[in-house]
């Protein structure tokens, strides 16, 4: 297994539990990874392809909705909130299957899976090394250099260089983290030119000001500027936010594809190469439904 964010620690973890022995080889682990720095609301945003995605996402959230049972130790909470503006007319047919998801004259509102990260990437790291599977720190140049039988190639941007896939591209997320004045719900509102958007989560670390969308955009350099307009925009929802005090900046490059790449590939050699990434914004909402199917891929075995 090539990858040590949530989606390739929660394939590891369907490998692990299933009997496979499971050895991780990332180059960044915990808090490093592109997965941390997530606001990780449970919602299909910036993923392909839609007809796929629904049944991926809505896997997972019967896995949330289960681990919120646990917060404190999975990082998982069920949060009430609103989509501004979304209806569901607007959306694919998985969205009449997430339950209690309303249509109101504010737009969708619903009690949505929202994941403390690092809480959760921890949590799915002694899960995993509980079930026999094992993290290393590790740059890899080429996936043929991993001595596996079946190789999982969980890499996210990564893909881009490793593969290489030039339709992997970054889509830069910029945030602010500021002392929570009392909000207790989530609230997102659709995008406008140049990917702007207003959106803030409750974590238990502070509340997550958001967002940027910027395209082919590579910079984990926190723009001032930027984070000026993210919480000048939050603001204009929620005024006591204008006066909270910032307790860090935060960027993270969502690695977009034109469609999730989630198949096996049979080397020359006779290995197993199995692909599941590209999952954009949207990695934390489809990563158990494609941790499932990758296993199955994997689990089909060199001779399939």
């Amino acid at each position: 297994m090539v990858g040590g964010g949530v989606v390739g620690l929660t394939t590891a973890v369907v490998l692990a539990e299933g009997g496979r022995p499971v050895r991780v080889w990332a180059r960044e682990t915990g808090g490093l990874t592109t997965s941390a720095v997530a606001g990780a609301l449970w919602w299909p945003y910036r993923i392909e392809p839609e007809a796929l995605v629904g049944e991926w996402a809505l896997a997972s959230f019967v896995v949330y909705a289960e681990s919120a049972a646990r917060p404190e130790e999975t990082g998982v909470r069920l949060v009430e909130g609103v989509h501004d503006g979304l209806r569901l007319d607007g959306l694919g047919p998985w969205a009449a299957e997430v339950p209690g998801l309303a249509e109101t004259a504010e737009g969708l509102t619903g009690r949505l899976p929202l994941i403390d990260m690092p809480v959760h990437l921890a949590w799915l790291r002694g899960r995993l090394e509980r079930a026999g599977g094992t993290v290393e720190e590790r740059a890899v140049g080429a996936l043929d250099e991993v001595p596996a039988p079946v190789v999982v190639n969980c890499t996210g941007l990564g893909a881009r260089s490793l593969v290489p896939d030039p339709a992997v591209r970054p889509v830069r997320g910029q945030l602010v983290v500021v002392e929570n004045p009392g909000i207790s719900t989530w609230y997102t509102s659709d995008e406008v030119a140049g990917g702007a958007s207003a959106y803030f989560f409750p974590q238990p670390g502070g509340l997550l000001l958001g967002g940027t969308a910027e395209e082919d955009a590579w910079s984990l350099e926190p723009d001032p500027e930027v984070a000026a307009g993210i919480v000048a925009r939050c603001a204009a929802v929620r005024p006591e936010i204008a006066g909270a005090r910032v307790l860090a900046h935060r960027v993270g490059l969502r690695p977009y594809r034109p469609a999730v790449r989630l198949e096996r590939e049979l080397r020359p050699d006779g290995r197993v190469l199995v692909h599941n990434y590209g999952h954009g914004g949207a990695g934390v909402t489809v990563a158990w439904g494609c941790a499932r199917e990758a296993a199955g891929l994997a689990d089909a075995g060199p001779a399939a």
